[in-house]
């Protein structure tokens, strides 16, 4: 093995290896187990949230693999429509070329070049991370199976009398001209102005106050033009006796109700709003529940209309209404008309005043224009009748959120959804199914011969393709399944779902995972009929944050890249980076400074294995995760330790014994009584039981955090720090018997075996690499770790008597390093240890372990004295009621030795008043339970026993 570990040179070759060889294919034996990628955007790149949950879910399959289960990962990409049609225009618009010169077909061509050119970026940065996905498998949501998958659905959920068109609000981009989902609004916030306006009422009518007005306060003046009503709270004694009245609409002199509603907020301003079902959504709520008109002022670029779109609640036309809007306003940009509009108010004395506001802008994320409210024909989900069922497969547990809590928000949700729009208004997506003849009737199916047939069209008959294409989220909603070959079902499908568990982020448990829920529950059964669940967990993460809690964004620069974590990136490149793009040279400057002061030196590389084993050690359920780099430094180091731990083992187990393969398998030979193993032998192979068990039990809870903390805590401190010493007074020992010596070779390379593949979910490469190395030593044949059987616990090697002495040893040996720190007195420097106070079974380890003392804690005698054996003047360390003695003389500072006690006794002080406070507190005593209060009563008398022994000594040493 190379001197130190370099994960560059190992990573790649390795995962060309496995991938070559099919090693990620589901193996066709055991129970299944799947897992379906969520598919990243083809135009994207990979981040820091791609990076945590590619490592949760690789650590799932890499073990269930070892575990013996036919596993999937399902991989694939999202076309992502809006984002990748606005990549291919951007590029276009640089050539002065738009999508409308080149005409729908040639579009969407374009599109497909540049994804098969760039648009697989992701999928290679998946690689990188290590994640054993069956790439033969790959899936893309455009591609031809997916997109039958997507027709069928459509047909069949409108022929279920689920999916209808019709007219309502959608979030309206007026840039990219199209509806948009609530997911893709970000609501920013922002300065802006309160507007009060006063609204003229009818036929003389005056408020309690004698006004011949209402003040209504808004943020939007513009849509003014389109209110059809205004509202007050029905319990508000101000305005009783105008409920059921009309107010004259400024500036088109329209006549409108004022009606009584809850929704109305009694202590904002007035108490007085302005209701405009056609632009607002509260609002068009509010028109539902009065039957009020939906009048449309604006177009597709939000500029005002010269005449009014005027439609009932139902979305037909409502020819009642008069149309007319002022001409003055006709074509004008909403917030020019604004201007003009309050310009109006002001003219006419209805201006009562205008107060500063914050307030939340919806803005979208792509385009980054206001979003409008807008009344347009959509094509819709009826989701009501769908959530019942998914509400009921969480309720009744077929499907569990982890943590639990996430299922609140869920149930939150799921109760009051609303219908789902589905339809855009882009070229890139799946184009809806539905054609339209020369009278506007629409026919859905399959394709347009299906339509033909179906209902008896001749050719005659002329037939229009909707223009919309589906919502990206009505694709990724059948993910599970279509993914395995539905609308057929093939034999992945029957193998394969359900899927096991789901990964992802809590912010679109709404908007992917419930719509998942419910389209699975529709349409896939199970042999006896029943629905089938997509998944049958939801584990739930949450968002990857910096080191001081903040949300990763470019404009806060403080975005990390995965793969510059793996590979290291320099200063230089990280501020070019960082600073790419943007249009604000403050901004940029901020960045720049901001950048150099944090990485001062660049990001070093750090290999794959320790950016995952971060990744999972932080991953405690349902929380915010802090990426610190410092924690990151230090799982690279832990490779290092992984990595000198196995070339200390081959330096000592290589050819070093004459069976070879043989040397790992403990019970070979050992009846034979060619096999002796020392205390130190049978420690360590019962503590590795314990941590499979520990381990055991955390992947069962998706706790990663506490799997990562149990191998860490194992293969550090009590496998390397402990055990690797303990070892070398067997190995170096020139009177050691060969049993002994093969006791403790074979414990090496079996404990070491066996940890690498405990980590190997966590950490692939390094635990392939070496392993390769140490398997034929252990008995164990094969080509890949991965492919080998994950340790299973095996509770005869559990040895309580050889933890409790190995525990007794670590003290003893601890006390007397302490000792030697805090006294100046060199490690190389033997030195004579006392033991007084000694029990039978100190009696037993002192003489059963000296050869274990002399050699760790360098010691040129030890000595355990007899009750009437007078102790010379010594330092001291506690191990139980046992005192570890280093007698000062010619060792010693008096002074320093007496700074020592007195600040083991002001530690022991306080933990005296501590405990002591807890029992003298009623609430603790009385509520606690027996055992835990008796605990605390014998931590008690421990804690003042010590402290009278230390003082004893502490008042000897003085008095010299």
């Amino acid at each position: 093995m190379d001197k130190t570990y370099q994960p560059h040179a190992i990573e790649r070759s390795w995962y060309q290896t496995w991938e070559k060889k099919g090693y990620f294919a589901p193996s066709g034996e055991g129970t299944p187990y799947s897992i379906m990628i969520p598919p990243p955007n083809v135009t994207g790149s990979l981040h820091m949230g791609h990076g945590f949950n590619n490592a949760i879910m690789d650590s799932l399959i890499r073990y269930h693999r070892m575990k013996g289960h036919n596993t999937l990962w399902q991989p694939g990409c999202d076309h992502a429509g809006i984002a990748t049609q606005m990549v291919v225009e951007r590029q276009l618009g640089a050539q002065g070329v738009s999508r409308h010169d080149l005409g729908r077909d040639a579009f969407i061509e374009k599109i497909w070049e540049w994804k098969e050119q760039s648009g697989g970026t992701i999928t290679n940065q998946i690689r990188r991370l290590g994640s054993s996905v069956d790439w033969s498998r790959e899936r893309f949501t455009m591609d031809e199976g997916l997109s039958e998958a997507v027709k069928e659905a459509f047909v069949r959920l409108h022929e279920d009398g689920l999916i209808y068109r019709g007219k309502r609000l959608v979030n309206w981009d007026p840039k990219l001209h199209t509806a948009i989902s609530d997911l893709e609004v970000e609501n920013i916030d922002e300065k802006g102005f309160l507007w009060h306006l006063r609204y003229p009422l009818a036929d003389g009518a005056t408020t309690a106050d004698g006004d011949t007005y209402l003040i209504v306060a808004t943020t939007r003046p513009e849509t003014m033009l389109g209110d059809s009503a205004v509202a007050v709270h029905p319990e508000d004694e101000r305005y009783q006796n105008l409920i059921g009245k009309e107010i004259i609409l400024p500036l088109v002199n329209r006549r409108i109700p004022i009606v009584a509603d809850d929704y109305v907020d009694r202590e904002f301003g007035t108490g007085v709003v302005k209701i405009t079902p056609a632009h607002d959504f509260n609002d068009y709520e509010v028109g539902k529940r009065h039957n009020l008109p939906l009048i449309n002022v604006l177009d597709r670029d939000a500029a005002i209309l010269a005449t009014a779109q005027v439609f009932n609640v139902d979305g037909t036309a409502n020819n009642d209404v008069d149309t007319t809007l002022p001409e003055a306003y006709a074509g004008l940009d909403r917030f020019e008309a604004r201007k003009q509009i309050v310009a109006a108010f002001e003219a006419a004395n209805l201006l009562e005043k205008i107060d500063d506001h914050a307030l939340k802008t919806p803005r979208g994320d792509r385009s980054g224009v206001v979003i409008e409210p807008w009344l347009t024909d959509q094509w819709y989900v009826s989701a009501k009748e769908l959530a019942k069922p998914a509400i009921e497969a969480v309720e009744n547990g077929d499907i569990q959120f982890v943590p639990k809590q996430y299922e609140n928000m869920y149930f939150s949700w799921m109760r009051d959804i609303q219908d789902w729009c589905i339809s855009r208004q882009l070229w890139w997506g799946h184009r809806i199914p539905a054609w339209y003849d020369d009278a506007g009737k629409v026919y859905v199916g399959r394709d347009e011969a299906e339509v033909r047939s179906k209902h008896n069209l001749g050719d005659e008959v002329t037939l229009r393709q909707d223009d919309d294409v589906l919502d990206t989220w009505f694709s990724s909603a059948l993910w599970t399944f279509s993914t395995l070959g539905w609308p057929q079902n093939t034999d992945a499908l029957k193998t394969f779902h359900s899927t096991d568990v789901l990964v992802t982020g809590f912010d679109i448990i709404f908007f992917w995972v419930a719509r998942m829920i419910m389209m699975t529950l529709h349409f896939i059964k199970n042999d006896d009929g029943t629905p089938q669940v997509p998944f049958k967990y939801v584990y739930v993460h949450g968002l990857v944050r910096d080191s001081q809690g903040h949300k990763m964004s470019k404009s806060k620069g403080n975005v990390l890249d995965p793969l510059d974590l793996i590979d290291g990136i320099g200063l230089e490149a990280l501020v070019e980076k960082r600073t790419a793009n943007m249009m604000q040279p403050q901004l940029a400057a901020k960045i720049e400074k901001q950048t150099r002061k944090e990485f001062p030196e660049g990001i070093a590389s750090y290999g794959t294995d320790a950016l995952r084993f971060t990744f999972c050690s932080l991953a405690s359920t349902g929380r915010d995760i802090k990426f610190d780099m410092g924690r990151m430094e230090g799982y690279r180091n832990f490779c290092n330790k992984i990595w000198n731990a196995a070339r200390y083992v081959l330096m000592n187990t290589e050819q070093q014994d004459e069976q070879g393969s043989c040397i790992g398998a403990l019970d070979c030979g050992q009846n034979g009584g060619e096999v002796e193993l020392s205390l130190a032998d049978r420690w360590i192979i019962s503590r590795l039981q314990r941590t499979e068990q520990q381990v055991e039990k955390a992947f069962g809870e998706f706790r990663f955090d506490l799997a990562a903390q149990a191998l860490f805590e194992f293969i550090w401190n009590e496998y390397c720090d402990w055990y690797l010493e303990l070892s070398k007074p067997v190995l170096w020992d020139e009177n050691a018997t060969e049993a002994q010596l093969r006791g403790t070779r074979r414990t090496l390379v079996r404990v070491l075996e066996t940890a690498l593949r405990l980590a190997h979910p966590m950490m692939p490469y390094i635990t392939e690499e070496i392993w390769q190395r140490i398997a034929p030593l252990a008995g164990k044949s094969g080509d890949t770790i991965m492919t080998q059987p994950y340790p299973l616990v095996n509770a005869e090697r559990i040895d309580a008597q050889a933890e409790a002495d190995i525990e007794w040893l670590k003290g003893v040996i601890v006390g007397i390093r302490n000792i030697r720190g805090e006294m100046n007195i060199s490690p190389a420097k033997h030195i004579p240890v006392l033991f007084e106070h000694v029990s039978d079974d100190d009696q037993r380890r002192i003489a059963e372990n000296a050869r274990f003392l002399r050699k760790l804690a360098n010691l040129e005698s030890v000595t355990a004295l007899t009750a009437d054996d007078e102790a010379p003047l010594s330092a001291v360390q506690l191990v139980g009621e046992m005192k570890v003695l280093v007698p000062m003389a010619g060792l010693i500072d008096k002074d320093a030795e007496l700074a020592r006690l007195q600040k083991e006794l002001d530690k022991l002080t306080k933990e005296v008043a501590r405990v002591g406070g807890k029992l003298n507190n009623p609430s603790f005593v009385d509520k606690a339970p027996e055992a835990v209060v008796a605990k605390e009563r014998a931590k008690l008398e421990d804690a003042e026993k010590a402290k009278q022994e230390l003082q004893a000594q502490y008042d000897k040493i003085a008095a010299l």
